[in-house]
């Protein structure tokens, strides 16, 4: 599967008392999908899973699912300690036609500091590799600030062949390049569009459904008692290439889009997203043409706004609420900005609207 463009994480709104708001987390996914993105992250980082009870998991799930434009990847994020649980929801996004799972360093062998993730290695291999050899699908991984997945181990799981690649929340170039750099043997050939887009699973299920709905004119008039109906000629045959890619990484930073691309990373994700997707896909398609300058200046413009926007969740959805996206309350024990920060969220983002 390529990962390459701009994957937007998704918020989890709330009504005011805390219940899942399932529409407006619907509406804004609809919205999503008319934007340049390549991909949508449901419950990633800034989705707020761990406030999720399971069937609160499995309800955002369904309604993002259900509310994507078909060529649009969708990621779901599924990290739990159980390994057990993890596979659960990942049979789930499997039969809601998700395209790849994200999964992160579980708390209970988080240590907070590489040199004690790296006495872990052989439990987060453990980890990693036993969910990649049960799920239906694909998966993504995820290193963060706070879970940090050791380079060596990095490298042992990039040559499993359902890991496909890293979402990387510091993305910092050095360590691109010494990733890409132990495992640059690694090819592998993904289904892509003729214009080397991403061909979705929701993209293939219209397809087989299509040509397998199809009545040829022939078996209507097989028989003199048949009555023949006129239908809409069935949608063209989906039509796919191939295209060689290595372990892909996704930049999860806001403040270092422009530095991963430079150092490898194919896309990102960064949450920022979630406020202004088109200001964020700028960055990336100023650099995919080869526009160095602007790709700068793009880039600058980001990250003040991210600085503030990314400081909590209540924050990002403000943010969210001021471009359009229903934002709203963040969930208990988290707060919505103050009055000062709200004031501050509005200034900075004047100018960044989508």
């Amino acid at each position: 599967m390529l990962l390459e463009g701009l994957h937007i994480p998704l918020t989890t709104p709330f009504h005011p008392d805390g219940r899942l708001n399932l529409p407006k987390l619907a509406a804004n996914v609809v919205r999503y999908s008319k934007s340049a993105a390549a991909g949508l992250l449901v419950l990633g980082p800034s989705g707020e899973p761990a406030l999720l009870t399971d069937d609160e998991t499995r309800d955002v799930l369904r309604a993002a699912a259900q509310a994507a434009a078909p060529e649009k990847l969708l990621f779901a994020g599924i990290s739990r300690d159980s390994v057990r649980t993890a596979l659960s929801l990942a049979d789930l996004t499997a039969e809601l036609l998700y395209d790849a799972v994200l999964i992160g360093v579980p708390s209970i062998l988080a240590t907070g500091s590489p040199d004690a993730a790296a006495a872990c290695r052989r439990e987060l291999l453990l980890y990693f590799q036993t969910i990649a050899d049960q799920s239906p699908l694909p998966i993504v991984l995820f290193s963060s600030r706070d879970r940090r997945i050791p380079i060596d181990a990095l490298v042992d799981l990039a040559a499993h062949p359902r890991i496909l690649g890293l979402l990387d929340d510091v993305a910092l170039p050095a360590g691109i390049q010494s990733i890409l750099h132990r495992i640059a043997s690694i090819k592998r050939e993904v289904t892509v569009t003729p214009v080397f887009a991403a061909v979705t699973a929701r993209m293939k299920a219209a397809a087989t459904h299509a040509s397998a709905s199809f009545v040829s004119a022939d078996s209507l008039f097989a028989s003199p008692s048949t009555t023949a109906v006129a239908n809409a000629q069935p949608t063209p045959p989906l039509r796919t290439r191939t295209k060689s890619v290595g372990f892909q990484v996704l930049a999860g930073n806001t403040h270092s889009i422009l530095e991963a691309l430079r150092g490898g990373a194919v896309g990102a994700a960064p949450a920022f997203a979630a406020a202004a997707p088109q200001a964020c896909y700028e960055v990336l398609a100023a650099w995919k043409d080869d526009d160095q300058p602007l790709a700068e200046e793009k880039q600058t413009r980001l990250v003040e706004a991210a600085r503030l926007a990314e400081a909590s969740p209540g924050n990002l959805k403000f943010a969210c609420d001021l471009n359009g996206y229903f934002g709203g309350l963040p969930r208990l024990p988290q707060l919505p900005p103050t009055g000062e920060q709200r004031a501050a969220i509005e200034q900075i983002m004047k100018p960044i609207r989508n």
